[in-house]
């Protein structure tokens, strides 16, 4: 088998449906398996698996064991060359998989692969390629200077801006979020670390599998969307376990004199502090008026007694989309992706390509009462169910 595609799930019942969807279509011609494990949510996400993708193999944990056991017991059970290590309020293309297999078959000494992420706005996520965040890079994010010295290399470490968001190169660190590698490569790193509840665990194995000599790499050349809030919501208690993470990262690899663990300790509060927020999202302004991307007349009327607003429909298939942009820029606008009409691919070149601070984007996933989206990436996202 080529591929084992492994998502771990914890009440993001709606985002994993839609996940699993484009996981399926992107699979379709590959050897591929999709293996979800469960960490003990509290909504209907089982329940939803079993019903509506009874083939795929479901694991239901009977308490949440966190980010890096949850995953190490879904790779057990994987059956392919390859694994995916994916999040559940992700979308991917038909075309991801194959592209980035194909890209790992050409190389030597591969380390993790991780591609070009977006967010549910359409805005590039800099984490998606990162540098080992030493004390000066942890400093050099903490205080903004990769901001105001982009071009230097003293300062732009953390976000790996030696190589710009369409370039692919080698890189450090990759997020967890997508996360692709050799199966064998992941059980010779004894997985993600267990001692680390979540949020160091990406930074950690990307280490070290820098330190077995590997080659880490980031591909932009697909691209995939990720909700990001979603998974976790930045309050209280996000910013003890981010503390406790960056904590774990640091005495496990860097521990040094009495003054860097001062400093260590300084920073992960501040920098804590200010992930938490950075966390605080603002409401958008209420859309002025609603554009579906279909050929389904019928449902921009079903969305229009909805949303209490006329839905006026583009059709994908028949007009430009540079009509659409040029039409729509600046307007406070909502965007509905019909996936029965427009691909996931489709779905999330769209999203790229008419980012803009006025316009929201919602995807109506296929074969489903739901269309979902987020207009921010740090909020929960939002759910919009459709009878």
């Amino acid at each position: 088998m080529q591929l084992s595609v492994i998502i771990l799930n914890y009440n993001v019942r709606y985002f994993l449906e839609q996940c699993v969807l484009s996981v399926q279509e992107a699979i379709s011609t590959l050897d591929a398996e999709i293996i979800v494990i469960d960490n003990n949510s509290s909504d209907d996400s089982c329940l939803m698996m079993q019903e509506r993708f009874p083939d795929v193999k479901l694991i239901q944990n009977k308490k949440n064991f966190g980010f890096p056991k949850g995953n190490n017991i879904g790779v057990k059970e994987a059956q392919g060359k390859y694994i995916c290590i994916l999040n559940p309020d992700t979308v991917v293309a038909e075309d991801t998989f194959g592209k980035i297999l194909a890209f790992a078959e050409k190389q030597t000494n591969l380390g993790i692969i991780g591609c070009k992420l977006i967010d549910g706005t359409g805005e590039f996520l800099p984490e998606s390629k990162r540098g080992i965040p030493t004390p000066w890079v942890a400093f050099t994010k903490i205080f903004g200077l990769y901001k105001v010295f982009p071009n230097w290399k003293l300062f732009n470490q953390y976000y790996a801006q030696h190589i710009s968001e369409n370039e692919t190169g080698k890189v450090a660190i990759l997020v967890g979020a997508f996360m692709l590698m050799e199966s064998n490569l992941y059980l010779e790193l004894d997985g993600f670390d267990e001692d680390c509840f979540m949020y160091a665990d990406d930074i950690d194995l990307s280490y070290r599998a820098l330190l077995k000599g590997k080659h880490n790499y980031y591909f932009p050349e697909t691209t995939v969307l990720h909700y990001k809030g979603e998974s976790t919501v930045k309050d209280e208690k996000y910013m003890k376990r981010f503390q406790e993470a960056m904590t774990f990262f640091y005495q496990k690899h860097f521990r040094k004199s009495l003054f860097f663990s001062i400093f260590i300790k300084i920073g992960i509060v501040f920098f804590s502090f200010v992930k938490m927020f950075q966390g605080k999202s603002k409401d958008k302004p209420i859309p002025e008026s609603y554009v579906l991307y279909s050929s389904d007349v019928k449902l921009s009327e079903k969305l229009a007694s909805v949303f209490e607003n006329k839905v006026v429909v583009f059709d994908f298939k028949k007009e430009k989309m540079v009509n659409s942009y040029l039409i729509l820029k600046g307007k406070r606008v909502e965007i509905i992706l019909d996936n029965q009409h427009v691909s996931f691919g489709n779905c999330i070149k769209i999203i790229e390509t008419l980012r803009d601070k006025s316009i929201t984007f919602k995807i109506f996933p296929k074969s489903t009462s739901f269309i979902i989206g987020s207009n921010s990436r740090n909020d929960r996202g939002q759910v919009i169910k459709i009878e």
